[in-house]
């Protein structure tokens, strides 16, 4: 089926002995219902099929048969990407724009147990708006620096023998392992307790752009900065979380989070306005 579908995760890449590397994309159709697209070896997209955050694309899409999550499409074979509108300024306009977009038809959750129940007992949903009652912290942890060897063996091997292909047209360079782990802790409207890692493509780039021109200490500092500082004490945040396909159904909190929703905090009276 084609739909149109406006983006609001990306999820910094991971490898993939079939597709060398993959982005897990999701976004709500004009419904307000979500779209979790995998696979997406986004990197290999033509430049004009390449998406971004905020921005409509047009896709026809298949029901996903090998995930049980509900919310998984698959592209559909020789498709292309259509790159619609684009909302993307961080103008307190635009932002009230995107929210009017986001939340006119989708249901925003602030109770985690909740969607807890409702991705492992119910199976109803595996992706979903949270708003956190109070975010209590942003903390990072090392993680290894390279990707598994085995895997990556692999994965060079299979590139080596696509090359002999003339379909095997873009050649990439495998995408650099992020070499911390993000998290937030926060607590819902029961008072919970949690602490979820950030898989968000954004916080894996802010982390390469700061590293280009600064130490490592000193863009791990500018990330706090931003997600803590800044984050915590200026913007109305909201977390778009997601299961992953691994833990879906069972574990205990089967959700990361798959990006960070940040508007400004706004007064009463543009409150009221809104």
């Amino acid at each position: 089926m084609k739909e149109e579908i406006f983006i609001l995760v990306k999820t910094y890449p991971t490898l993939s002995k079939k597709y060398f590397e993959l982005v897990c994309t999701a976004g709500i159709n004009r419904k307000g219902e979500w779209r979790r697209i995998y696979p997406i070896p986004f990197r290999q997209l033509s430049d004009i099929e390449k998406y971004k955050k905020y921005q409509w694309i047009e896709i026809d899409i298949i029901r996903n048969r090998s995930d049980v999550r509900k919310e998984s499409y698959r592209v559909s074979p020789q498709t292309e990407i259509k790159v619609l509108s684009t909302i993307d300024t961080d103008k307190d306009k635009i932002w009230r724009t995107r929210k009017e977009l986001i939340f006119a038809n989708t249901k925003v959750y602030t109770n985690l147990e909740e969607i807890i129940k409702k991705a492992n007992n119910e199976n109803e949903l595996s992706l979903a708006i949270f708003k956190p009652n109070e975010i209590t912290d942003f903390t990072y942890e090392k993680d290894s620096e390279e990707w598994d060897e085995k895997k990556l063996r692999a994965i060079e091997a299979d590139k080596q023998q696509l090359k002999l292909f003339e379909e095997y047209k873009r050649e990439i360079e495998i995408v650099n392992k992020l070499p911390y782990k993000f998290y937030y802790h926060f607590k819902d409207d029961a008072g919970k307790e949690s602490k979820l890692m950030i898989e968000d493509w954004e916080i894996g780039q802010l982390y390469w752009n700061c590293l280009k021109r600064k130490s490592e200490k000193e863009a791990i500092n500018d990330i706090i900065t931003k997600y803590k500082d800044d984050f915590i004490n200026n913007k109305d945040i909201y977390f778009f979380l997601g299961t992953t396909r691994q833990y879906h159904g069972w574990a205990k909190n089967p959700f990361v989070i798959t990006g960070v929703f940040y508007p400004p905090k706004e007064s009463t009276q543009q409150m009221l306005q809104f």
